[in-house]
C-alpha cells in the first residue's frame, strides 16, 4: 500500500470553529458580548464546548468570545478541585473589595506569556445559571481573580489592558518574538 493511501486512512483531528481559542489581535476579543435571554439546549451545548476547550487547553476559565461566540457566558473551575466547574451566564461584578493584590496572570488568548495584573482580592458576582436562575456569589483570592479576568473578556478587555505601559511593552515584544520564531 502506498504511503499516500495509508495516510488517507488515518483520521485527522480538525478543530471546529468553536474549538479554537482566539488569540490577541482577533477582533472578537475586543467586542462587548451580548446578554443571553434564551436558556435552551443551545446554551447548554455552548457551555459543554467551553468546558471541554478550557480543560483541553489547561485553563482555569474561559469566556465565550475566546472561542468566537459573542454571548455573555463564562466557565471556570476551582483550581483546587478540577472536577468542580461553574457556568455563569450574564455575569456582572456588583462589589469589589478595596484590598487588591498584584499577581502574575496568564491567558489562553495571550499564549506563552504572563504579566503582573492588579485585581481586587474579593468580588461579588451576580449572574444566572444555565436554567436562567439568578445567583449571587462572593469569591475570594484565585476564584475572584478568575472571575474578574473572564468578565473582562466579556467586556472586550484583555490582561494587557490591565498592566502598566512598561509591562505591556515587554509582553508585546515577547509576543512579536514568538511570532517571528513560529514563522521561521
Amino acid at each position: 500500500m502506498s504511503v499516500k493511501k495509508a495516510l488517507s486512512r488515518v483520521p485527522v483531528f480538525k478543530q471546529g470553529p468553536l474549538e479554537r481559542i482566539r488569540t490577541i489581535g482577533d477582533p472578537v476579543l475586543r467586542q462587548q458580548t451580548k446578554r443571553v435571554d434564551t436558556f435552551d439546549s443551545r446554551l447548554h451545548k455552548l457551555a459543554e464546548v467551553m468546558l471541554e476547550v478550557m480543560r483541553r487547553d489547561d485553563g482555569v476559565g474561559l469566556a465565550a468570545n475566546q472561542i468566537g461566540v459573542v454571548s455573555r457566558v463564562m466557565v471556570w473551575r476551582d483550581p483546587d478541585n478540577e472536577d468542580e466547574t461553574y457556568v455563569f451566564v450574564n455575569p456582572q461584578i456588583v462589589e469589589r473589595s478595596e484590598a487588591c493584590c498584584t499577581t502574575p496572570e496568564g491567558c489562553l488568548s495571550v499564549p506563552g506569556v504572563t504579566m503582573d495584573v492588579e485585581r481586587a482580592e474579593e468580588v461579588v458576582v451576580e449572574a444566572q445559571d444555565l436554567s436562567g436562575q439568578h445567583i449571587r456569589v462572593t469569591l475570594r483570592d484565585l476564584p475572584a481573580r478568575i472571575a474578574q479576568h473572564e468578565i473582562d473578556h466579556l467586556d472586550g478587555v484583555l490582561i494587557v489592558d490591565r498592566t502598566p505601559p512598561e509591562e505591556r511593552r515587554r509582553v508585546m515584544k515577547e509576543l512579536r518574538e514568538q511570532s517571528l520564531t513560529i514563522g521561521t
